[in-house]
């Protein structure tokens, strides 16, 4: 049986670090009042010119490149995971492939925010299963930074982010004892809303019932995006923080359950959990309902922030530089976010 395994991992995480402190210069907010809400103390913020999601991928993919022992030219395929990719189109995976000067290679773009590593694991798991590639670059980035609303009318979401990215490379083993044992993924759109950015996006055209002929140029272009969305900060994401919390503590620990057993575990086996970190109190519920010890399971928000499709790959090497995972360890993947999505994966190191 061919299973795939993670042969490199790495991370990359900006040098510029913001504290809730440095956050109180620019909106009514306080140290206390952060950390009681989400555990965050702290975050990377991008440089905002230097630094993109595609060159904050890179650098996590170079790391993982090099661990797997490989070259760039090696890569088979690229799985590229964000919310917040460099242009509107076309995606960060081709510009992985051009930066990086790997060959003619496909690449593609998963768009399942909090969810997309551990959707884009099992995307990349499926191609190496069926034995289309034996070299999957899978990444995770996201540049939050530059796109939140930093007044005191966005604090509630603001306070949350940070940007960084993570990569791992699989390729195809038969060792039974090592592996992605299994993935689970799922969504339920009836709440879309509750957590999304809505402009620019082309749902705005559809309180326009005229034809294009009537409007002049200038109104034409406002359909994608207007002065009005951006007076409005309409532009901006929005999410319902307790509707959101009330979701995730029911999914995260399912999903999770779904994935021991299928492959005939319980929690105690586990080795470790690494959650996205979406907010330390929904990790610390997650642990006390499947009744987990602090060394099963592996937070880093505080240091970092919600990082979305990059806070899995990230937490998860850093767990693994720090020695907490080792070779045959059992892992489990879990992740849930805007879409609603969650997903799970669950594998031998």
């Amino acid at each position: 049986m061919i299973r795939s395994v993670i042969a490199g991992i790495g991370k990359y995480v900006p040098e510029n670090v913001v504290t809730n402190q440095d956050l109180t210069r620019y909106m009514e907010t306080s140290d206390e009042w952060i950390q009681e809400r989400t555990g965050i103390r702290e975050r990377r913020y991008a440089h905002r010119t230097e630094e993109t999601t595609t060159t904050m991928g890179v650098k996590a993919a170079e790391i993982a490149i090099e661990r797997a022992g490989i070259t760039p030219q090696d890569i088979d395929f690229i799985v590229f995971a964000t919310l917040s990719p460099d242009y509107y189109f076309p995606g960060c995976g081709v510009l992985v492939q051009r930066a990086m000067k790997m060959k003619e290679i496909g690449a593609l773009d998963v768009r399942n925010q909090c969810s997309g590593f551990v959707y884009a694991i099992s995307v990349a798991d499926q191609f190496i299963r069926s034995g289309m590639y034996k070299n999957v670059l899978v990444i995770g980035s996201e540049k939050h930074s530059f796109g939140l609303d930093f007044s005191t009318r966005g604090r509630a979401i603001s306070v949350i982010f940070g940007d960084g990215a993570g990569a791992v490379v699989l390729q195809p083993s038969t060792d039974e004892n090592r592996g992605l044992l299994s993935t689970h993924l799922h969504s339920d759109g009836e709440s879309a809303e509750i957590l999304a950015m809505y402009n620019p996006g082309t749902h705005a055209n559809h309180w326009m019932e005229q034809k294009l002929a009537d409007f002049d140029d200038a109104e034409i272009g406002e359909m994608f995006m207007s002065h009005e969305m951006i007076d409005k900060a309409q532009n901006y994401p929005f999410m319902d923080g307790p509707s959101v919390f009330k979701k995730a503590v029911v999914k995260f620990p399912e999903v999770i359950m779904e994935a021991l057993n299928k492959n005939n575990y319980k929690p105690s086996d586990l080795t470790m959990l690494i959650p996205h970190q979406a907010n330390l109190r929904i990790a610390q519920f997650v642990q006390q309902k499947l009744g987990l010890r602090d060394d099963q399971v592996y937070n880093n928000i505080q240091k970092y922030g919600n990082t979305t499709a990059a806070s899995v790959p990230i937490a998860l090497c850093e767990a693994w530089e720090a020695g907490k995972i080792n070779k045959g360890d059992l892992v489990c993947l879990a992740a849930f976010g805007s879409g609603f999505t969650w997903a799970s994966a669950l594998l031998r190191w």
